[in-house]
């Protein structure tokens, strides 16, 4: 990407959340363990620093911290929402918005992909996504 794109480094908080719990049945998690994640996942701290290309990204929460290093335009292996491990590529949509597409490393299972997206008002938007294919 030519254009200079934008640095997401910086301390975030999240101020909502949508259809998390949803997005986590529809992937097949249990009920018990849909309500610890949602209760955990409600107010995360998360840090990311950024050099050009490569973002470094940690997640804490009250249950866990994730941590996942990458350079946008090269496949990095890190883990679904629901913890499968996935092979993920990142990459410029804009210079202010990256999306990522997840391929599972084992078995069959909903493609799942997220898009972190800094606003002209100085918020992120990270958006998770899953699909799932129907056979006919």
């Amino acid at each position: 990407m030519e254009s200079k794109v934008a640095d997401f480094s910086g301390k975030w908080t999240m101020k909502s959340s949508e259809n998390f719990e949803e997005l986590l049945k529809a992937l097949g998690v249990n009920v018990f363990l849909r309500k610890i994640a949602v209760t955990a996942a409600s107010s995360p701290a998360v840090e990311i620093t950024q050099q050009g290309e490569s973002l470094s990204i940690k997640t804490s929460t009250s249950v866990r911290t994730t941590h996942v290093s990458f350079t946008v335009g090269q496949s990095f292996n890190e883990a679904t929402v629901d913890g499968r491990p996935c092979t993920s590529f990142p990459k410029w949509e804009t210079d202010r918005k990256i999306s990522c597409e997840q391929t599972l490393q084992k078995g069959d299972g909903p493609k799942t992909a997220w898009t972190r997206e800094l606003t002209n008002d100085g918020r992120l938007i990270l958006v998770i996504i899953s699909t799932f294919a129907i056979q006919v």
